[in-house]
Order: C-alpha cells, then structure tokens, then sequence
C-alpha cells in the first residue's frame, strides 16, 4: 500500500522527511541504538540532504548513532571520481555530519569481484539490523536504485547494465553519453523492500507518467517501482506536477 503526501515544494518535503529522520534518531537512541539509513543519490534527495545539514548545523542534532547503507554506484568508478556517488555523498552529505566514516556503506565500483562484494553489502545490512528507513527516487524507466526493468521483486544486491533511458538521463552529469558507465552494483528489489520504512520522493511533471504507472499499475518487473505496492509503509512525498496523472 503506497501512501501519498503531496507538498507545495521541494523544501516542504525535505523539511517533512528530515523531521522524520531526526525523531527516528532520537526514539532509536534514548534505547541505545543505531538508525540505520538508506540513501539515495540525485538532484531529487539534495534539498533533502541540506536540511538534514541545517539540522545538524543549527539544531545540534547528532549523527553519530547513524549507519548509513547508499543505493548503488556506477561500476568502474572510485571514490574520488567526479561523478562517483561515494563523492557525491561526501560532498553533499557526509563531510557535514557527524557519522562515523565506518559507519557509511556505498557499493564500490572499482571492485574486481561483483558477486562477493554485493554478498558483503547484503550481509553489512544484516549485521546493522536492517534498514529503518529508505530514501528513494524514481527513474523513468521505473527503476528505484538502479533496478532497471525488468526486476524481480526477489532480487538482491548484484551488478546491473543500465538502460540507455537512465544513461541519456544522467549524460547531463557527464558531459557526454560516451562517458556514462554502463554498468553500476545496486541494491536489489528485495533488499530495499526490506527496509521498515520507505519515503520516495518525485518532482515535476516529467516524474507524473511513471508515478502514476508506480501507484496504479499491477507489480511486475517490467516497471520495478510497481513492487513498492507490496510494501506495509511506503510513502510517496509528490508535488502537484509530479502527481498530475494520478
């Protein structure tokens, strides 16, 4: 069952999601412990990502009981790549936090092993408890993370080809279409399905076609954000562009 909270802008839903971060913090540390987050990448999680900063900056609220696991990474990317997503989060998140850098999980890119090391991601998951709270977007093929069509709501963490929709999309990020990977490791189906709870964020118009597909259409892996239906708490935080199809 999908839930929808329509907002008048983006800075609304950021500030309504990051109010649900921080009391999440603060319910799991008066019992000892950790909140553990999964994060997305993107323009859609930035405003997002700034009010949680505001919140550390002029609020005082602590991170450090925080572990954070993020979606997926382009393969053949490290860390200090440009358009690498660990970059990406150190930029717009991390560096202005207090989490503890052992604390942060991102799927590494330059891995010469892709099956052992998305097993490992699956079993840090485990070891931290599970995933209290998810943050995605939504891509116009469907895809949460980068679980291009089709997925299947049992997929786990594994090394996927990107669809030429998502590399045009993302070509703006790179310049050129020739420099976007065609591969990336991310978590699957199934593993963001786990989390307790799921907060999804979609803006403007061009965002209304696949959202209605997401909330209207049956599940199936031909539109893998169709598998959000089956989750108990799912909530899709939308403006009135990105809602106009519904």
């Amino acid at each position: 069952m999908i839930a929808i909270r329509l907002h008048p802008d983006k800075q609304s839903a950021a500030q309504a999601i990051a109010r649900e971060i921080a009391d999440l913090i603060a319910i799991r540390s008066e019992s000892g412990k950790p909140t553990v987050l999964g994060l997305a990448t993107g323009s859609t999680p930035l405003p997002l990502y700034a009010e949680l900063i505001r919140l550390r900056r002029e609020a005082g609220i602590s991170f450090r009981s925080v572990i954070t696991f993020n979606l997926d990474e382009y393969e053949g990317l490290g860390p200090t790549h440009p358009q690498s997503y660990r970059r990406f989060m150190e930029e717009n998140l991390f560096r202005h936090l207090d989490i503890p850098a052992a604390n942060i999980h991102i799927p590494d890119g330059l891995t010469k092993n892709a099956a052992q090391n998305c097993a490992d991601y699956e079993e840090a998951i485990r070891d931290a408890g599970g995933i209290d709270l998810q943050i995605l977007g939504i891509g116009r093929t469907g895809h949460i993370g980068f679980n291009e069509p089709p997925s299947s709501a049992d997929s786990r963490t594994r090394w996927v080809r990107l669809d030429e929709v998502t590399r045009r999309d993302n070509s703006a990020f790179f310049g050129d279409m020739s420099l976007v990977p065609h591969g990336a490791l991310t978590m699957g189906v199934a593993t963001i399905l786990q989390a307790r709870r799921i907060e999804l964020i979609a803006f403007g118009e061009a965002k209304a076609e696949i959202v209605r597909r997401a909330i209207k259409e049956a599940p199936s892996a031909g539109c893998p954000a169709t598998w959000l239906q089956r989750h108990p708490r799912c909530t899709f935080h939308l403006d009135a562009g990105a809602a106009q199809a519904l």
